[in-house]
């Protein structure tokens, strides 16, 4: 029996989904609260750039701390403290006299996410199996969601943007208190069923780094990341200004791309145990790119509209999937460090890169969204060809061959 066909522990599973809503969450409360967080702190709203450098800074370094550290401290360990922290930032952000205490708890705040994401990702990667990993990212989409909720109606009902940050830095203190209680529960066997400790007996960090197949995995993760969020990043620009689309339908045509993602997941799910996941990713790449082209051709906007569409639901299963089988890459012994750095690249791809496509439509007018997006697709087919190659190195030869579940 492999790790992914071992009894799931149904408690555990549940706090799983509870802690990927979490982790979305507050990725949907800063738009909103800005406008009046910039006011109450006395700094411009242009600043929330400002802020983003050291949530930023943090999520890297602890995503990419986090795949080394898992051997040494334990999933729920870590899971208990990164929790703890989260809850801690959260409420700084409610809390906040000044804005250069609100820079500290973006910090801490991207050291919480980055961990926590790292560290659920190798989890469930490992324990849950295909079906529960899409529905998994699929409730962090929903964390999303909901947090532009929870923060409007603090704002409308309550006047106020920080009991919004409140709530949910209380939500994360429970969240907390669980995983402090169940840390000895959230251990890894291997296939043959031996102890979790077994799992962690992990090489040298060098021949982890050494493998090329860390590499292109970590570079398909971040033109994913990065083709995903620039979609949907400029997308209402283009609609409304390219495409003279009307706001409120532009609006509804974003939403839509965010819930076709969000759909898609949760689909996948219910089929994903039966289905290989390599060539569900490699269609789904291949759909991408199919809708970036739809986004590229000049037209109404409806055309391009149908493209988001196209990419939103056939993105759905690629990051998934694609961290379902990093250990058939890369060997278990070295996927929890693939992971913490394929999260790592997840951040960078998901900023840098649609920050230059911001640049370029600024030169060249708002229709060059489409072209990148088509160039990006491109990159995504090559690197993730790259990453899958049958691996040569012996130190990629020793997961099991039922690693799939």
């Amino acid at each position: 029996m492999s790790a992914l066909q071992a009894p799931i522990r149904r408690s555990l599973l549940l706090l799983a989904y509870f802690a990927f809503i979490s982790l979305g969450l507050p990725d949907g409360l800063l738009g909103v609260a800005w406008p009046s967080m910039s006011g109450d702190l006395h700094v411009s709203r242009e600043t929330i750039g400002l802020l983003l450098i050291p949530s930023t800074c943090g999520y890297l370094v602890s995503s990419i701390a986090a795949g080394f550290l898992l051997a040494r401290v334990g999933v729920g360990r870590l899971l208990a403290g990164s929790t703890a922290l989260a809850s801690l930032a959260l409420f700084g952000y409610g809390l906040s006299p000044a804005f250069a205490v609100t820079m500290a708890a973006a910090l801490a705040a991207g050291f919480a996410g980055g961990a926590i994401d790292a560290g659920l990702n190798a989890y469930a990667a490992s324990a849950f199996g295909p079906r529960h990993m899409n529905w998994l990212h699929a409730f962090f989409g929903l964390g999303v969601a909901l947090g532009p909720l929870i923060m409007t109606a603090a704002i409308q009902y309550g006047d106020d943007w920080r009991p919004g940050y409140l709530v949910v830095a209380s939500g994360q203190a429970a969240l907390a208190v669980a995983f402090m209680l169940t840390a000895r529960q959230w251990t890894r066997h291997t296939a043959d069923g031996e102890h979790p400790h077994a799992v962690r007996v992990q090489p040298p960090v060098r021949q982890t780094l050494a493998m090329p197949a860390v590499w292109f995995s970590v570079l398909t993760i971040a033109v994913y990341v990065a083709l995903e969020v620039g979609a949907g990043l400029f997308a209402y620009q283009l609609l409304t200004e390219g495409r003279g689309m009307g706001d409120a339908a532009a609006g509804v045509c974003v939403s839509l791309y965010w819930g076709s993602l969000f759909a898609g997941r949760v689909l996948q799910g219910f089929a994903a145990h039966r289905m290989d996941p390599h060539r569900v990713v490699t269609v789904s790449i291949g759909g991408m790119a199919a809708g970036a082209v739809l986004v590229a051709v000049p037209g109404p906007g409806w055309l391009a509209a149908a493209g988001l569409m196209v990419i939103g639901f056939a993105a759905a299963a690629v990051f998934p999937m694609f961290t379902l089988t990093t250990a058939e890459r890369v060997g278990p012994a070295h996927a929890d460090r693939t992971i913490g750095l394929q999260m790592a690249g997840a951040g960078l791809g998901g900023s840098i890169i649609p920050s230059l496509i911001g640049v370029l439509m600024g030169a060249a007018g708002v229709e060059a969204l489409g072209p990148a997006l088509v160039v990006l697709s491109v990159a995504l087919i090559l690197v993730y060809l790259a990453a899958t190659r049958r691996p040569t190195s012996p130190a990629t030869q020793d997961h099991p061959a039922g690693a799939r579940g």
